[in-house]
């Protein structure tokens, strides 16, 4: 079947044409995106249990240095002793960061856009022309 040139063809015609290439456009867009975004998904996917299995590893390690810490104090104190203090220190240091983050949750909360709000509501006075 040959197609008729768009001089000869009527409006309703070339409306339906484009309603067509333009349903079609979108179709393959949606795919596209979908396609994207699950190569991107699997992508952040392998990244997060990579950056998981870093921590693991960082862990183990920070346990390995506690440990060899506390044998390093232990040449000149009793072992339990040694593993008192640097659980002690340990402790020290994971509350003042307890208590860091606290601070900084306090100062972050509540979680609302108050200066773009303020932002808005003089925008809204300029416009009327109260300012």
């Amino acid at each position: 079947m040959t197609e008729r040139s768009v001089q000869d063809r009527s409006i309703a015609e070339l409306v339906q044409d484009l309603s067509d290439q333009v349903r079609r456009l979108v179709r393959d867009e949606m795919r596209l995106a979908t396609d994207e975004l699950r190569r991107k998904g699997k992508r952040a996917g392998r990244g997060a249990g990579l950056a998981g299995f870093a921590g693991v590893m960082a862990l183990y390690g920070g346990l390995t240095l506690v440990a060899t810490a506390v044998i390093a104090l232990g040449l000149v104190l009793p072992l339990w002793l040694s593993a008192l203090v640097i659980g002690v220190v340990l402790l020290l240091i994971g509350g003042a960061a307890g208590m860091a983050g606290r601070h900084s949750i306090k100062t972050a909360t509540p979680p609302l856009p108050r200066e773009a709000a303020e932002g808005v509501v003089k925008d809204v006075k300029a416009v009327r022309g109260h300012e």
